[in-house]
């Protein structure tokens, strides 16, 4: 289950984790994916949701409160920028929450223009 950006609520959609990118669908049948998450920059985390159990999500450790880069479908197929400042996922169990977890962290890549960017910002904050 995935948790909506703009209304919250909870959607079953099936996921692929496949080239540093999590790829959603709406159904099992569908050939092309309904949202396409790139994982690079992204970080994740278990979250208590007290309406759903065995819950994470991904989420911008530099940049909190921006909108995580992502595109999805629209139904009338327009493809369109993602509007979640965070993914939050419910798993069905326990066990498939720490493997999706393990698996995503594995696939999570670090831009290192991003990270140097971030070192010079740390160090210019640091000379004030």
């Amino acid at each position: 289950l995935k948790l909506g950006g703009r209304v919250k609520t909870w959607k079953r959609r099936w996921f692929i984790l496949t080239d540093n990118c999590l790829y959603y669908f709406e159904y099992t049948t569908d050939k092309e994916p309904r949202g396409i998450i790139p994982l690079e920059n992204l970080s994740i985390r278990e979250v208590d949701e007290p309406r759903k159990p065995n819950c994470f999500e991904l989420y911008n450790p530099n940049h909190k409160g921006q909108v995580i880069k992502a595109c999805k479908t629209e139904a009338d197929g327009r493809v369109v920028e993602g509007n979640h400042v965070v993914y939050r996922i419910s798993a069905p169990t326990p066990e498939e929450k720490e493997e999706w977890i393990k698996s995503i962290k594995a696939s999570i890549s670090r831009d290192p223009f991003y990270d140097m960017l971030a070192t010079r910002k740390r160090r210019i904050a640091n000379k004030k």
